[in-house]
């Protein structure tokens, strides 16, 4: 039987953590984090002389012990099995040509046949063919350099508006010969040049600009240490573990503690690195970026630029590089060039004014509405509840204490029923996502935390106090994650309530434990456990189903722990919800005959409601439109854009600076639009209609057919 464990164990953190891959939630497990502190990592070892890395700290061996660190602790691969080694030789080439540019299909074909000898080499101590595979690398940012230096220097170069490019290197795959890569080479010349251009830099100088970020990658590439070469392998090798795992250098470490401090100030958006490309994974609510309103999860950064200053690529730029121009001081302004592969492919600046996170903005919300549904009007409640946020602190606000006094307001209030909307809540501290869960069901199991070594515990809710006995529908979307995943999962299982919105939530459902090293050599970050809901299912990679599915421009195949690398598998346990919660008010479970028939409503209603087909009509576009960027596109709206300029002189009356007057409005649908009013979401207003349904069926009144 598993083990059951007060909630007030564990907590899952939310954090902006730069790191190669997308960022991860939480779970700070006491036992497990000694645990893995108890392992045989190394101590301060003195770096061997080397002329170019005469202190470094991480040596080559340090490595088998921190790779048995990994393994000894992880959920999942406890040993370096022949499929592991593979999983690293490609999550390697990654890490070594990210943009698939520099190597051919024969180069990368070689670096994988070499890695059985790399483990060997390492487990004695020699580390010289990770030297090799970076001389390598390094030889070929030499040839890419001196290719573009000759292509864009030449006097009858003229960008190619008629060249695609396909972005996503993934897809593209590695060139199979020099010749297709020269190929690649000049498509990316001409996007990366179009970019400049649209910017408004005259073309000689996009040259020259092209030309030194080039440069600067040779230079970075041949700065690189021996303790820098072996970090890039040990994140490799915990990315091939898992997503979420990862190797912290010492400067990613403390940029992790100044986060969990809350002391800087940014755009409010958690950011990933993929593919050479920085990518917005999500809007923090209340931050900078959620106000200004026209940043969105998936689009890509292709320059920054401080106030008036002049853009710097950030193509191919190691993320923590990309974060630091990112941040700064409150007030400041800091500008964005971004692509965004939608139903068309739109190139276009952001304006952002650098702030802290406003917690009241972050706070739950609750406000009331009034729906008529088969001849009744009833009063709904919505509580917006953007994250499980808190701080132990006295004075803090915390997500336990607003919900109740909402949940409070709304009984006396006198509302019918609840909308509790999670769309845009990516998680949050887990022990509060526990107790808010109590709220609505009383006494009993909520999630299960799952470790590798078959040990389950069970986080029960021991208060039996309950805020909410009525009717109540949650709203999900696939950016609902961790924590909140954990909430909708126990609704769901104990039929306490009905899930609406995207096919399913986010996925993220494994537990990560961050073990600091002995000075010098960082932390390991890795996937120590997962988490189940009470009826036995985790929520890793299926997140939490909607019991009714509702068109939304979120329901994307890219948003989703699934669309990450190496995701692992979801799992099950013996079930151990404790039948029917213990809910006082007359509660009756939402059954599979009144989900169906609150379904076949919804289905008529979406069918007929314009804004949903006009959602459906930009899903399919944006289907359409993720393979090639064509540069046409990129250029054709810089020239419309400079021909309503000539035509209207006031338009930059606004205030926009120069170079940001190709900003578009809000998409609407898209969690953090705080610039739009509550009922913007034609979703929350479906949601709301099927919560009336639910109350007409709890009050005896029959739903029209």
């Amino acid at each position: 039987m598993p083990r059951r464990l007060s909630w007030s164990v564990m907590s899952v953190w939310r954090t902006s953590l730069p790191s190669r891959r997308p960022v991860s939630r939480f779970l700070v497990v006491p036992a497990l984090a000694a645990l893995l502190l108890a392992a045989p990592v190394p101590a301060p070892v003195q770096a061997s002389p080397a002329e170019d890395d005469a202190s470094s700290a991480l040596t080559c061996e340090a490595l088998p012990r921190l790779l048995g660190a990994y393994l000894q602790n992880h959920v999942q691969y406890r040993a370096l099995t022949e499929d592991l080694k593979q999983r690293v030789a490609e999550s390697n080439l990654r890490h070594l040509d990210p943009s698939r540019s520099l190597f051919v299909e024969s180069d990368a074909e070689a670096v994988r046949k070499q890695f059985g000898g790399v483990f060997t080499g390492i487990s004695r101590g020699d580390c010289s063919l990770l030297e090799a595979m970076h001389k390598n690398t390094i030889q070929r940012y030499e040839e890419m350099e001196d290719f573009v230096r000759k292509f864009v220097s030449r006097d009858d170069y003229a960008i190619d508006q008629e060249a695609s490019l396909v972005i996503d290197p993934e897809k593209r795959g590695f060139p199979t010969n020099k010749a297709e890569r020269e190929d690649l080479y000049r498509r990316l010349v001409h996007f990366q040049m179009s970019n400049y251009v649209a910017n408004d830099e005259p073309l000689d100088e996009a040259k020259g600009k092209l030309i030194h970020r080039y440069e600067l990658m040779t230079k970075r590439a041949k700065e690189m240490k021996r303790d820098e070469i072996y970090a890039r392998f040990l994140d490799a090798f915990s990315s091939a573990l898992d997503p979420h795992s990862a190797y912290l250098s010492p400067d990613n470490l403390e940029d992790f503690k100044i986060h969990m401090g809350l002391s800087l100030e940014g755009i409010g958006a958690v950011l990933s690195s993929r593919d050479g490309y920085t990518i917005v994974e999500e809007i923090v609510p209340g931050g900078s970026a959620a106000k200004e309103g026209n940043l969105k999860p998936k689009d890509r950064i292709l320059a920054v630029a401080q106030e008036d200053g002049d853009m710097v690529d950030v193509i191919d730029m190691d993320l923590r590089d990309v974060v630091r121009m990112i941040r700064g001081k409150k007030g400041s302004v800091v500008r964005l060039s971004v692509l965004r592969q939608g139903a068309e492919t739109e190139r276009f600046s952001v304006r952002l004014v650098r702030d802290k996170i406003n917690l009241e903005e972050q706070a739950a919300k609750l406000r009331f509405e009034e729906i008529e549904a088969n001849g009744k009007k009833y009063k709904l409640a919505v509580l917006d509840l953007p994250s499980f946020y808190g701080d132990k602190e006295a004075g803090s606000r915390q997500a336990t204490e607003d919900v109740a006094k909402l949940l409070k307001q709304a009984r006396a209030e006198k509302a019918d029923g609840l909308l509790l909307d999670l769309s845009r809540n990516g998680g949050g501290l887990l022990d509060y996502a526990v107790k808010i869960t109590g709220f609505f069901i009383g006494t009993g199991g909520v999630v299960a935390v799952g470790d590798g070594r078959q040990q389950t515990q069970v986080l029960d809710d021991p208060d039996e106090q309950i805020q909410w006995s009525g009717p109540l529908v949650v709203l999900t979307s696939r950016v609902t994650a961790s924590a909140a995943e954990i909430f909708a999962g126990a609704v769901k299982d104990y039929r306490r309530g009905v899930i609406v919105g995207d096919d399913h939530t986010f996925g993220k459902g494994s537990v990560q434990t961050v073990a600091p090293l002995p000075p010098g050599l960082g932390a390991l970050k890795l996937t120590t456990a997962l988490f189940y809901r009470p009826g036995g299912q985790s929520t890793q990679q299926i997140g939490v189903p909607a019991d009714i599915v509702l068109p939304a421009l979120t329901a994307n195949d890219q948003l989703g722990e699934s669309n990450q690398p190496y995701s692992l598998a979801p799992r099950s346990i013996p079930p151990f919800a404790n039948g029917k919660p213990k809910v006082a008010g007359g509660y009756v479970p939402v059954d599979a005959a009144t989900v169906q028939r609150l379904m076949a409503r919804s289905k008529e209603r979406v069918a007929g409601d314009a804004r949903f087909a006009d959602i459906q009509q930009e899903l399919a576009k944006q289907k359409e439109n993720e393979g090639a960027v064509k540069v046409a596109d990129l250029l054709e709206k810089k020239e419309k854009e400079d021909a309503e300029k000539k035509g209207d002189g006031s338009a930059d009356a606004a205030g926009s600076p120069s170079g940001d007057s190709a900003m578009i409005n809000p998409t609407p649908g898209i969690p953090g639009d705080e610039g739009q009013p509550d009922d913007r979401e034609p979703q929350v207003q479906e949601a709301l209609r099927i919560l009336a349904d639910l109350v007409g069926t709890r009050s005896g009144v029959a739903m029209n057919p």
